[in-house]
């Protein structure tokens, strides 16, 4: 393949244009490429006919002019890439009477220049000493372009996932034992291993300039006690059987306490680690874990609490006494007369008469998935097969802001209404001691000392109020109405039942199956599934 060209040549009456067609696919010449270069060295033409002869494709000559042809050297057209990393020359023929360039000028051309790496001394010399190579882009020096590295990861072997949740079997029941929230792991097991950066090659321009590859992240293990850290530190494992969790990127392992059950043979239980329950939790007892605590029996009128999950294979019933609280999820077969505080999600497969607040979602799943009689308390979402009942029970759905964030909104709220209140009832009593003052009245040492402490009590009420207020407009965001948030019903929802999503709430009036409802356009709306 060959790009076609042209050259100034000899003519019987003066000299002229030759204008060579491409051969092998190559492209033709154009007609500005060649007008620049005859402008270039002072020779007239006509443009239309330098553009015919140059759309002709073949290999005529043009007359340009009589005399003698002009003597002009082998010239080349020069251009450095925008990131220096490539010198792209492109060679124009001597006239038939000019001179050839000799690869040692043309590399000293390059040295003018500044290039210094990178130059294919091999393909320029064999340029010159061929026939030449013309209107063809030839690069002539190609810098070395740096080898980005990659960022150190970090693997690990056990399950991180805390949202993993309950399968619900084909007969409608949920699997509450296989969850693989629960990592138990044996001495020995690896935990987690780190892949490390790779930093990656510096490259260099066409000058002799270094460019250094992106910086790379590095990355180390973070882990408490009962782990062994390999001797290269790329590589943690156990150093006892037990169960890991991952909090805030660092790996723990723990001892689970194991009893039977929770009752007067064992007291109350408070436990560092994750505590499983093999039987029951008797009414009246307690146990605190600060991992999680797992209960393969029933839980009574018990108060429980644990940092991470909290699992009841066969529900709770909490007597109007019962207490669950969890920094992650709660699971449990059923729910009833009971207050539940959980950080993550709530799965079950009933609630009734309890109230319920969740970081997370809530959802009612099996056969029968209702909630009844309840206060339930969800950041993004509720699901429930039903909703209510026909008896009218008072049952009371919020979602669409966080429900510990919600309830500081409301008590600052009154905490600011008390303030603003005292601060009202003490202003009267410093104006009457100045009013007083002012008229010359007899002050005592015991009057001065009272409003003294008068006057610090208010500015520190001042001061109270104005952080309260910081507060709650911080708070104030937890209503933001374009925060996506639900509730979901797969069945049926009864009349009486209170839908509250944000700061907007409305009573369902009539019975409706098979609806969700969202916030729109400043109201709460139902639409069908």
């Amino acid at each position: 393949m060959r790009n076609g060209y042209f050259k100034i040549v000899k003519t019987q009456r003066g000299y002229g244009l030759s204008v060579f067609a491409p051969k092998d696919g190559g492209e033709a010449v154009s007609t500005l490429e060649i007008t620049g270069y005859l402008d270039a060295n002072g020779i007239v033409y006509d443009i239309t006919k330098v553009r015919d002869a140059a759309e002709s494709g073949s290999d005529n000559i043009l007359e340009l002019g009589e005399g003698e042809c002009p003597a002009i050297r082998e010239s080349y057209h020069f251009s450095v890439s925008d990131d220096n990393l490539m010198a792209v020359a492109r060679f124009y023929p001597p006239s038939e009477t000019g001179e050839r360039m000799t690869a040692d000028e043309f590399m000293r051309d390059m040295s003018f220049r500044m290039i210094r790496f990178g130059i294919r001394e091999d393909i320029i010399r064999e340029l010159f000493e061929g026939s030449g190579i013309y209107c063809t882009d030839i690069v002539v020096a190609k810098g070395k372009a740096p080898r980005h590295g990659t960022d150190a990861r970090i693997e690990y072997f056990f399950n991180t996932d805390l949202r993993a949740k309950p399968e619900v079997n084909e007969d409608g029941s949920v699997d509450y034992f296989h969850l693989g929230i629960v990592n138990n792991i044996k001495a020995g097991d690896v935990l987690a291993k780190i892949t490390p950066e790779d930093p990656g090659e510096p490259g260099m321009t066409i000058q002799g300039a270094q460019i250094k590859p992106r910086e790379v992240k590095k990355l180390r293990h973070d882990f408490g006690r009962n782990i062994r850290l390999s001797e290269d530190r790329l590589t943690i494992s156990s150093e006892i059987d037990g169960m890991v969790t991952l909090t805030d990127n660092s790996v723990f392992v723990s001892d689970i306490y194991t009893v039977e059950n929770v009752d007067n043979s064992t007291g109350n239980i408070d436990f560092t680690g994750s505590v499983q329950v093999n039987g029951n939790i008797a009414s009246n007892f307690e146990v605190k874990a600060s991992g999680d605590v797992v209960i393969y029996g029933t839980v009574e009128g018990a108060h429980i609490v644990a940092g991470g999950n909290i699992i009841i294979a066969r529900g709770v019933n909490g007597m109007s006494k019962g207490i669950l609280e969890a920094g992650n999820n709660i699971v449990s077969k059923f729910i009833e007369n009971c207050y539940v505080k959980a950080g993550g999600y709530v799965n079950t497969e009933s609630i009734l008469h309890s109230e319920v607040i969740s970081g997370t979602e809530v959802m009612v799943t099996g056969k029968h998935g209702f909630i009844t009689g309840c206060h339930i308390q969800a950041d993004t979402k509720v699901e429930a097969r039903t909703l209510g009942g026909v008896m009218g029970s008072q049952t009371i759905i919020e979602v669409g802001a966080n429900p510990e964030l919600k309830m500081e909104y409301n008590r600052i709220s009154k905490e600011v209404a008390a303030l603003v209140k005292s601060i009202k009832d003490t202003q009267p009593i410093i104006r009457n001691f100045m009013e007083k003052k002012a008229k010359g009245a007899r002050i005592t040492a015991d009057q001065i000392e009272y409003i003294k402490q008068t006057v610090a009590k208010l500015e520190g009420m001042k001061q109270e109020l104005m952080v309260k207020n910081a507060r709650m407009k911080e708070l104030s965001q937890i209503f933001d109405p374009d925060r996506k948030a639900e509730v979901v019903v797969t069945g049926e929802v009864y009349p009486g039942t209170t839908i509250i999503i944000g700061d907007l709430s409305m009573t369902v009036k009539d019975s409706y199956k098979y609806c969700r409802f969202i916030r729109s356009q400043g109201e709460v709306k139902m639409s069908q599934l």
